[in-house]
């Protein structure tokens, strides 16, 4: 997931995303036959050498093991980390689904850094959370194998955290019904594409070689779909687009997310 993650920011931030993705399959295990895959192993390695520069001072911001000489903000997720916060007079309690080592908790730290109280939990594959524990761990970021694990140790957060997440997914309804399932009181999704159809859709996200040679399947969900999966237990309170955009079919898709509190 992190690889997907990071080729997605060195394609969105060198132009390259054209020709990345493409296919209309019917399935995920057909799409996967035809996926050249990755090396995980090589890839943890460059975002945990990313990441540790951004904590030890020495780099500004880190996405997806890419370095940037300035702050990348996603202005309606920190809004709406900030939002809650106030609910909750001034502390803050998260879980970051997929939040690789730590590049969104280090993105806002500026932030966070001025409210009284802070935990943030990562969940993640299991050489990432071995990864964050080792290197990137502290009093307020920690790594764990599953939301069971995380509110076991430390229960229930105020903030559930999807960015760029539910696309990479095998089977991203399955995990929306055990997410929701724990009844976290708010749900962000933020800077994730969605299908231009009202429907479905699984392609082949391809690499152009110049940056890794590695496909595999990617999902382009109905935004409706998942909205109205939402919207059994919860209220939409803000909706929103991000900055970044992708080629489909020669469309052009804007990255968008929503942010939902619990009825």
């Amino acid at each position: 997931m992190t690889l997907k993650d990071f080729i997605r920011s060195v394609a969105v931030k060198f132009g390259l995303t054209q020709t990345m993705w493409s296919g209309d399959f019917k399935s995920w295990e057909i799409a996967l036959q035809e996926s050249v895959g990755y090396s995980s192993a090589e890839i943890i390695e460059k975002v945990k050498k990313a990441t540790l520069k951004v904590k030890n001072g020495q780099a500004i911001y880190e996405r997806d093991s890419v370095l940037f000489d300035e702050i990348d903000y996603s202005w309606p997720l920190l809004s709406a980390l900030m939002w809650v916060s106030v609910q909750k007079q001034g502390s803050l309690k998260v879980i970051d689904f997929g939040g690789s080592l730590g590049s969104t908790y280090f993105q806002n730290k500026k932030f966070l850094d001025e409210l009284h109280h802070v935990e943030w939990n990562i969940i993640e594959q299991e050489n990432f959370v071995m990864a964050g524990r080792e290197c990137i761990e502290n009093d307020i970021i920690q790594f764990f194998y599953s939301v069971n694990e995380c509110t076991r140790e430390k229960g229930r957060p105020d903030i559930l955290i999807l960015s760029c997440t539910l696309p990479y997914i095998e089977r991203p309804y399955e995990l929306m019904e055990e997410l929701l399932g724990h009844k976290i009181p708010h749900i962000i999704i933020d800077n994730t594409f969605f299908n231009y159809e009202n429907r479905d859709r699984i392609t082949i996200q391809k690499v152009p070689p110049s940056i890794y040679t590695a496909s595999y399947p990617c999902w382009f969900l109905s935004y409706e779909k998942i909205k109205s999966i939402i919207t059994e237990n919860y209220t939409i309170v803000t909706e929103h687009k991000n900055d970044s955009k992708i080629i489909l079919d020669g469309r052009s898709i804007q990255y968008r997310g929503f942010l939902a509190k619990m009825i």
